[in-house]
């Protein structure tokens, strides 16, 4: 198997990038970003609406090849080896919808097929339970509410106890109530079981909440990155949010850090 990059990381990311188009008119999705990821933390990847952050994901996870750059993800170098890898990692997005005819338990036991998960039906009924949708395992897929769909996505997210997760929007369009819920289990289940996090969100207090780093992105860049709390001091802002205004409107020292090294 082919060996990591000297470091300790979770994740290593160097110079990826991801292109679209053809020659003649060609689309630069994600431009060449580096970042590392610490074991057991939770790491935030934020931007505006097509700056990058899916693609991301979704070259990390093996679904896009990237046009440049690495990855490393527990060692293992994702571009020649991911299916070694892909049983210790698992994905959850309120945007993926599972299919619909099928009950909750019939979805559950394909993806513990999927990643033969032993004794499925005692994980799935331990899930169900955890989560607090027991009721609803033979309930069809598409009579879900939001909220039940989310908890039933962080099933599917779980069912392989993986060592890492990396998450699209986790608590889109669920009341507040549900989110914080959300956020409650999955700072449990990092603390347990010490996994890595990475997230795409745009609710800033949940970063602020959940993250020990955040990557700042905008038009396929990395344009700034540290914890929460550095930002909002580097900036002389409140909160996170408004850090976020200024790089996604190019104000203050947003403007000057664009294109600043790593």
């Amino acid at each position: 198997m082919p060996s990591a990059p000297e470091t300790s990381a979770a994740i290593v990311v160097s110079g990826l990038a991801k292109t679209y188009g053809t020659a003649d008119k060609q689309v630069r999705a994600v431009d060449g970003i580096d970042f590392q990821v610490a074991p057991g933390s939770v790491t935030a990847l934020l931007g505006g609406n097509g700056a990058g952050k899916t693609t991301t994901i979704a070259m990390l996870l093996g679904l896009l090849k990237p046009s440049a750059g690495s990855i490393h993800i527990l060692g293992t170098d994702m571009l020649r080896d991911r299916h070694h890898i892909l049983p210790r990692l698992n994905f959850s997005s309120p945007y993926v919808d599972l299919p619909h005819r099928l009950t909750v338990r019939q979805n559950l036991k394909v993806f513990a097929g999927l990643y033969a998960v032993p004794q499925a039906a005692a994980r799935i009924e331990q899930l169900a339970e955890e989560l607090n949708f027991a009721a609803l395992l033979d309930r069809p897929a598409g009579a879900l509410s939001a909220g039940q769909k989310t908890r039933v996505a962080l099933a599917k997210a779980l069912i392989n106890q993986p060592d890492m997760l990396l998450l699209d929007e986790p608590t889109a369009s669920l009341d507040p109530d549900t989110a914080d819920w959300v956020r409650s289990l999955l700072e449990k289940y990092r603390q347990e079981r010490g996994i890595t996090i990475l997230l795409a969100s745009h609710n800033m207090g949940e970063v602020e909440r959940l993250c020990d780093q955040v990557l700042m992105m905008k038009e396929g860049r990395i344009v700034d990155r540290g914890s929460a709390p550095d930002l909002i001091d580097r900036y002389g802002r409140r909160n996170l949010e408004e850090v976020f205004l200024d790089i996604a409107r190019g104000q203050g020292k947003a403007a000057a850090l664009e294109g600043a090294p790593a």
